[in-house]
């Protein structure tokens, strides 16, 4: 006999997203409201995220991003080495923490891993240009996604997200909320998909 739960999704998605949040992560919020002004990084103990397999085997989302200059790419081409996709924003403040974690990472792994961050900020290149000049960061690319076609497609709700692809574009292991990418265990996690 099936068990059905008495929450509509209207119901369970809410409290989904506030058990989520207790994870470490910001709240997207719809994005029909204003997004909050940029924080200041919160400090590594905001770095609470943990690993989930359990999206495991799942194809990257087809989904197109820019940049600020307008150029294209398309994610679910990105084949052939394996993908570090960050979800983040310029107002979460564990977003804004793990950036530098992951511009260093993405050097460390340039011709193995290729580290993808994609901003989720409703005003684009106007609200991620200034961060990324401030920020200085050299392995970096900024990607907009102002839309959040791609955080809906992975769930959406809570930022940040990373999710690892391998090779051939199916997932590994995701993290919701703020991680520490210069620790062992993130080295190895990413190891344990890379190849």
């Amino acid at each position: 006999m099936a068990i059905v739960s008495p929450l509509s999704s209207k119901t369970a998605l809410p409290l989904i997203a506030g058990a989520l949040l207790a994870l470490g992560g910001c709240d997207k919020g719809p994005s029909t409201e204003a997004q909050p002004a940029a924080v200041a990084p919160a400090g590594k103990e905001s770095l609470t995220g943990t690993i989930d397999r359990s999206f495991a085997g799942e194809l990257m989302p087809a989904v197109n991003v820019t940049d600020p200059a307008g150029r294209q790419l398309n994610l679910g081409v990105l084949q052939g080495k394996p993908v570090l996709v960050n979800l983040w924003a310029t107002w979460c403040a564990p977003c804004v923490t793990e950036m530098p974690l992951l511009d260093e990472l993405a050097g460390e792994l340039a011709g193995k891993v290729r580290v993808v961050t994609i901003s989720q900020d409703l005003t684009g290149a106007a609200a991620v240009q200034p961060f990324f000049a401030e920020k200085k960061f050299t392995h970096l690319e900024p990607w907009l996604d102002p839309e959040t076609a791609l955080a809906e497609k992975l769930g959406g709700g809570v930022l940040p997200v990373t999710v690892l692809y391998d090779a051939s574009g199916r997932e590994v292991w995701r993290v919701v909320g703020g991680y520490d990418w210069a620790s062992p265990a993130a080295r190895g996690a990413i190891d344990e998909g890379a190849w």
